[in-house]
């Protein structure tokens, strides 16, 4: 099925560029119209929340129109692909993750771009890091106890994840090795289908974002057993890092930031960027990305470039390593 859905898109990919072989809107009076914001992946996930927060704080402080739409499927590489194939004209720009650009490359094969080469980074956002955590009613309090249990019953533990192949995933699959256990991975269709069944417990623990997972966290519904960044979260400061909890060096994150179907101009580009990062540097805006677990973070294009093309290099490995794919 998912062949045949990337077969389909790499045709409309093909027709699309066609269709869009024109000549940029010019840049001076941008933006003339409302700016589509497509974001990959389904409602309520980390990337959807600061989309829409993103949308909304722009549309007040800039006084453009900004709109969120979701496109969701494939691991979030069908959004990216409609952002490649639209015009360069800056009105249909993508919020963009490591997920579907720096890991979906290397596990769909048929992909009909390179976001190195077809799309153009525009502004960074937020980076989060992967939270570990279990329903309140589990046995489980530290992530030591996980680690007990899996030794003391290699692959009885499951967990699960926003989909096979994801950072998040991943994060899961990097742990597993660093800790020298063995645990079973439960794949969902996006975030909160796997939230659900890891607060009905369902599956044991849930690796996730820290936006997807901060609410239910909050509530107290949810018990975070650690965080996978090299400090702790600002937002969640007495949980602890993965590294703090026994395994030196464990430092996994993943990060927000929008782009445009390469060829926009650089004007526009610098637009966007600009104010984003106004938007990023307001105590409102700061708390606001705090409040979903995320840490803000503002860079030039040409700098969220060069993280976009390393990361991209980077993780081509680690899949790799993984074993993950998808058929």
């Amino acid at each position: 099925m998912i062949r045949k859905l990337l077969s389909f898109t790499a045709i409309a990919f093909a027709m699309g560029t066609t269709a869009h072989a024109q000549a940029p809107v010019p840049a001076a009076a941008y933006p003339a119209k409302p700016i589509r914001l497509i974001v990959p992946f389904p409602p309520g996930g980390g990337t959807d929340i600061l989309s829409r927060l993103v949308a909304t704080k722009l549309t007040e402080s800039a006084k453009w129109t900004v709109v969120a739409d979701n496109k969701a499927g494939a691991g979030g590489t069908i959004g990216i692909t409609e952002a490649v194939k639209a015009a360069p004209t800056g009105y249909d720009i993508v919020m963009g993750q490591k997920d579907n650009l720096v890991i979906g490359p290397w596990l769909y094969k048929n992909l009909p771009w390179d976001p190195t080469k077809d799309l153009t980074a525009v502004a960074h956002v937020a980076y989060t890091p992967v939270v570990i955590a279990t329903s309140a009613n589990s046995k489980f309090k530290s992530l030591a106890d996980v680690v007990a249990a899996a030794k003391a019953a290699p692959g009885s533990i499951t967990y699960g994840s926003p989909g096979n192949g994801t950072s998040i995933h991943l994060a899961g699959d990097l742990f597993e090795k660093a800790a020298g256990v063995k645990l079973s991975h439960i794949p969902y269709k996006g975030s909160n289908p796997a939230l659900m069944d890891a607060l009905a417990g369902n599956v044991d623990l849930l690796v996730s974002s820290l936006p997807s997972a901060m609410g239910q966290i909050k509530s107290g519904k949810l018990r975070p057993l650690a965080v996978t960044s090299a400090k702790r979260s600002s937002s969640l400061p007495d949980v602890p890092t993965v590294a703090e909890s026994g395994f030196k060096g464990f430092d996994v994150s993943t990060w927000y930031g929008i782009l445009a179907p390469a060829g926009t101009p650089a004007n526009v580009v610098n637009a966007i960027n600009a104010e984003v990062n106004k938007l990023l540097a307001t105590a409102d805006m700061k708390a606001a990305i705090h409040a979903q677990g995320a840490e803000p973070e503002a860079m030039s294009a040409a700098q969220f470039g060069a993280l976009l093309k390393a990361d991209y290099t980077k993780w081509k490995g680690i899949v790799e390593a993984s074993g993950a794919k998808i058929e």
